[in-house]
């Protein structure tokens, strides 16, 4: 959500600005803008609407300064237009301020700014920053943005330039992500590693409420008594076509293709001399058998590979599982003691609601494990154990391969956790180890199959509303597929419990309304056959995703099947979503919609 590049070096700012700028549009963004030191004067071009518009003002208006910041905006505080966009510029034009978080306490402090005289210009919360930050100025900019991360509370990334100097400017960060890139005589800031890959693989991850100064050949990084800290410097070992299309129309379908190596770099190296043995995850025998209770927190896409998780982990380990939404969780109450385990997953490992919840989690005690993709995030750093889930950069907002190797990683700790509780055999364990290992070959061939899902988006991408039914673990699939095709195709979609069809959802189905249906669930296959016939009774069209050997039974009941390679009902879920993803995917293009850039999203959501 939101994003930040920062440059101070030999070059000129403002193509390495935009440049970052266009990595980081995956984020989601309304508007765009760059702020420049042009030898002594802040220099701000921004507008509404995408990075293309940013770029044409900036072709009449040339910059040369080779220090710079730029930001693109999601709007949180004011609509998108050109006043509310990033950077913005203090009254005298001093001081010139990119953010990405929210300040909570922003009303109080525009109160006492507007009685020093200071006239605001937009609506957003970001604007106090600047004029703070002037009203503190004194010459040390450092200084002043001390004592304004005192004032301030919320959460923030900032970039700050002043206009009495060339050669340095500031950044600081508190529960919104920022790194530092180094580099030879030019050092970078970024939301994110994709905006500076192409220029340095050296960076530093600040931590919260640290400040840095940045010159063309230093960085200097402070806490928040302003004691100098001693950065590690983190090596990104991926390399700059990960974040690339590479060949493919969309980064969605890139990553679909992708998901069959992911789920195999989450597997492959857990398994050592036929031994599951998770990295990062010491969790003793001991301290199993005092957990009471696990809860599984997330948000969207990662609360959903949460849920099937509960299933997994309740029917491998007999340990009661609850699944929470991490932006309700902290505002219950939870019952969360040190007789509890909470595993948090999330895929940048920044997302604000979930790292809240784990730090409530934390303060009461619990142990917290999470499942992250970004190595060193905000996240990780903060748990007690940590399963990466090795799925590389993920830019589509949309997740797809993220996800799949989420459920990977949580049917891995399911095995773990059993396996040293003593509830399921070692020989179980490898059986299902196996059935894992055959699901890449699976999506694979999934995939090599995708047009007979294009077909059915082609007869069917006009349709107003989609009901998703399953039951088990396919109703938990159904939340994903339903989320999906929301987000990127903007069709009213719904998922429902196949049984709670009768208690008043039917209501809902008349002539021509599609259902789909996932039926990977041996056991629960007649009863939703039965859910099938009760909606074609009402004159739906169903559309059913089910393993190959069901296939000619339920082509008797069911308008379409589309097939995946036998595979157990309980893993069945990995290799089932991608035909769900693929549904989604051609929907949205048949609509004409922006796949990778869904409207009003954003791909890691660092505000509450």
């Amino acid at each position: 959500m939101c994003g930040i590049v920062g440059y101070i070096g030999n070059r000129k700012a403002v193509p390495v600005l935009i440049n970052g700028l266009s990595k980081l549009e995956y984020r989601g963004y309304d508007s765009a803008g760059v702020s420049v030191n042009e030898g002594g004067l802040l220099k701000v071009i921004k507008c509404k609407g995408r990075l293309a518009c940013l770029e044409e003002k900036l072709e009449t208006e040339k910059l040369s300064g080779c220090m710079g910041i730029g930001h693109t905006r999601w709007a949180t505080h004011g609509e998108p237009n050109d006043v509310n966009s990033h950077p913005h510029i203090s009254q005298s034009g001093e001081i010139a301020v990119v953010h990405n978080g929210i300040i909570e306490n922003y009303m109080q402090i525009k109160e006492f700014l507007k009685d020093q005289g200071y006239v605001f210009k937009s609506e957003t919360d970001t604007e106090v920053i600047a004029h703070l930050v002037e009203y503190y100025y004194e010459g040390d900019l450092v200084d002043a943005v001390m004592k304004v991360i005192d004032e301030i509370e919320g959460s923030y990334a900032l970039g700050v330039l002043c206009k009495d100097d060339e050669n340095m400017f500031v950044c600081a960060r508190k529960d919104s992500p920022l790194i530092i890139g180094l580099g030879e005589g030019e050092n970078f800031i970024a939301s994110d590693i994709p905006a500076i890959l192409e220029y340095t693989r050296d960076i530093y991850i600040l931590e919260d409420k640290e400040v840095a100064i940045l010159t063309r050949d230093s960085v200097q990084v402070f806490n928040s008594l302003g004691a100098a800290v001693d950065k590690e410097i983190f090596k990104v070992n991926w390399d700059v076509k990960a974040a690339e299309k590479d060949g493919y129309e969309h980064f969605m379908m890139k990553e679909m293709y992708e998901e069959p190596k992911v789920i195999r770099d989450t597997i492959n190296p857990r398994i050592k001399d036929g031994e599951l043995v998770l990295d990062n995850v010491t969790i003793t025998e001991e301290d199993i058998s005092k957990l009471e209770k696990i809860y599984i927190v997330a948000c969207g896409t990662a609360y959903h590979a949460g849920v099937i998780g509960k299933y997994i982990i309740e029917k491998l380990c007999r340990i009661p599982v609850e699944v929470d939404v991490a932006s309700e969780f902290r505002y219950r109450d939870p019952l969360v003691s040190d007789k509890n385990m909470t595993i948090i997953i999330s895929q940048s490992g920044e997302t604000l609601d979930t790292l809240f919840a784990l730090r409530e989690s934390k303060k009461r005690g619990a142990r917290i494990l999470s499942i992250v993709n970004v190595v060193g995030s905000s996240i990780a750093r903060d748990s007690d154990d940590v399963l990466y889930t090795w799925a590389g950069p993920e830019i589509a907002v949309a997740s797809t391969k993220a996800y799949n190797t989420q459920l990977t990683a949580l049917y891995m700790v399911a095995l773990e956790l059993g396996l040293k509780k003593g509830t399921i055999t070692k020989e179980e364990a490898d059986a299902i180890l196996g059935q894992l290992k055959q699901i890449p070959n699976d999506i694979e061939k999934i995939l090599e199959n995708k047009e007979d899902i294009q077909k059915f988006a082609h007869q069917h991408y006009n349709a107003k509303s989609i009901f998703f039914i399953g039951r088990g673990l396919d109703y938990a699939l159904s939340l994903e597929g339903s989320l999906k095709l929301k987000e990127i195709s903007y069709i009213h979609s719904e998922a429902y419990a196949g049984g709670e069809l009768k208690h008043g959802t039917i209501a809902l189905i008349e002539k021509g309304t599609l259902v789909v249906c996932p039926m990977t669930q041996d056991n629960l296959f007649d009863k939703m056959v039965s859910n099938i016939r009760e909606v074609k009774a009402r004159g739906a069209v169903v559309l059913a995703i089910t393993q190959e050997k069901h296939a000619e039974e339920l082509k008797k009941t069911a308008d379409t099947v589309i097939t995946i390679p036998d595979v157990d009902s309980l893993v069945a879920p990995i290799s089932a979503v991608t035909p769900l993803q693929l549904f989604a995917y051609y929907m949205a293009l048949e609509k004409g919609c922006d796949v990778d850039k869904p409207r009003n999203l954003a791909k890691s959501v660092t505000v509450e």
